[in-house]
């Protein structure tokens, strides 16, 4: 969403929402980002909202300091992410935790462990955004206020947990399907 300095100063969303960079896009925006947690069934488990300029490592490494029955009730998890997820300190501490990061090579670094497995684990990640954006209409959330903009995301985290719930208890092939919903 993109706004004049003017409007952004009047926000109820000044100080939480910045202005940031959308390298897909190849733009500049002024809203918040979304940083999920999902099981390779898409299912989301944890989630962050931060301004748009927030360190996603950074935002990561809170996630799971806040979430830490994640990691202590499932041991030796491997997420994935993407080049942005870099740093020897920032892997050290993940892999303090038990966590192994599947992510591709920035340039200039030698080929990562786990590269063939990136592509198609990739598409994952690709596809809970899409729904996100697509289906659920995201990133027009319509959100006002700080509060509004919560119960908006929730919402949406809701509906696609609960859509993968139904799915999965009524034995459908492709859980993350919304199309039954989406009349």
């Amino acid at each position: 969403m993109r706004r004049s300095r003017e409007t952004v100063k009047r926000s109820d969303l000044a100080g939480w929402a910045e202005y940031g960079y959308c390298a897909s896009h190849s733009r500049f925006f002024w809203d918040l980002r979304l940083h999920l947690v999902c099981t390779l069934q898409d299912l989301p488990i944890a989630f962050a909202l931060t301004g748009a300029k927030a360190d996603e490592r950074e935002t990561l490494l809170d996630l799971l300091a806040a979430e830490c029955e994640l990691l202590r009730e499932r041991p030796r998890q491997t997420l994935i992410g993407d080049k942005n997820y870099f740093g020897r300190g920032f892997e050290r501490e993940l892999s303090e935790h038990g966590v192994q990061l599947l992510r591709p090579a920035r340039k200039g670094e030698r080929e990562r462990p786990g590269a063939a497995l990136f592509k198609p684990l990739r598409q994952v990640i690709e596809s809970i955004n899409e729904t996100f954006k697509g289906q659920l209409d995201l990133e027009r959330h319509r959100g006002r206020t700080p509060g509004g903009v919560m119960a908006r995301v929730m919402q949406r985290i809701l509906a696609l947990t609960a859509a993968i719930w139904h799915n999965n208890a009524t034995g459908q092939t492709v859980l993350r399907s919304l199309i039954a919903y989406d009349h």
